[in-house]
């Protein structure tokens, strides 16, 4: 009997056959770079590098931005890679197995991303409505008959580089307007909390749902989403690119934007901001390592 030799049990034991579930794997390699090319590639890069760089004196900014990618980005992603790559192990799980201690550190990761997340999603409601608005046969924020304009609202012609660009007082632009009276709602204070956008909260219900089945199987649908995800940013930069690169006075615009100044590099500020724009944009610390899962 499977419970003979146990002289303390009354019944026999039963044996019990334990299935350990696989660890799920990527597809291919292709897919894994893909995904981490799409970790990479995001509003890290695309929304706050460029005001990083405008704000820290232009083409100036890329010295430090250079100098940290070098000897810390760099070197601090493909250490997390290896470490994912190595233990085959999530987020949390990976700093276990290196030392019980520094579990915490996934721990503190794993919130970043919770609340990285929150933001992120509701930044991509922001872009489902605007859209779905453009669908519409005349912009709605490229004029002031809507509802939700106000009587200073005024029509700023930017591809017309010879308009008149002197404005009444207390003038308010239809693109403001839209964004802060259409989209947003703004209500007068803290205390009015306001209705709920009804049209929003559908663009957030299916961004959450689209971010569900991008997940719902782990890597394997992970994996596939990545072949959209991770292509299509590089896409639509080419797209602005080229869409820039033709509107009057574009070449004025760039040099402005991109003539370093180079007194800003005395200033503390800029070199954190280049440091923190390196985690940003890499994705640094952030539970990467989840991916190296080949």
């Amino acid at each position: 009997m499977a419970g003979s030799w146990c002289k303390l049990c009354p019944l026999p034991l039963k044996t019990t056959t334990q299935t350990v579930k696989e660890r799920g794997k990527w597809g291919s390699k292709k897919e894994f770079i893909l995904s981490v090319a799409g970790a990479i590639i995001g509003l890290g890069n695309v929304w706050r590098f460029p005001y990083m760089c405008y704000k820290n004196g232009g083409g100036a900014f890329f010295i430090p931005y250079i100098l940290f990618l070098v000897t810390c980005g760099i070197p601090i992603f493909v250490l997390e890679t290896s470490l994912g790559q190595y233990t085959s192990q999530g987020g949390i799980m990976c700093w276990r197995k290196v030392c019980p201690l520094f579990e915490g550190i996934g721990f503190a990761s794993q919130m970043i991303i919770f609340y990285g997340c929150i933001s992120y999603i509701v930044i991509l409601a922001w872009a489902f409505l605007y859209f779905f608005s453009s669908f519409s046969g005349s912009l709605p924020w490229a004029s002031c008959n809507n509802t939700w304009n106000t009587e200073s609202c005024v029509v700023l012609n930017y591809y017309n580089a010879t308009a008149n660009w002197t404005l009444p007082m207390n003038a308010s632009s239809s693109i403001v307007e839209f964004w802060q009276r259409r989209v947003l709602n703004i209500s007068t204070g803290i205390e009015h909390l306001g209705n709920i956008r009804w049209d929003l909260a559908l663009c957030l219900l299916l961004a959450w749902v689209i971010c569900y089945f991008c997940i719902w199987k782990g890597v394997r649908s992970t994996g596939k989403a990545a072949y959209f995800t991770a292509t299509f940013p590089f896409v639509m930069l080419m797209v602005l690119v080229v869409r820039g690169m033709t509107l009057p006075g574009a070449l004025h615009g760039i040099k402005h934007y991109l003539y370093p100044n180079v007194t800003r590099l005395g200033d503390p500020q800029v070199w954190m901001d280049a440091g923190t724009q390196i985690f940003y944009s890499y994705a640094i610390c952030l539970g990467l390592c989840v991916k190296s899962l080949l």
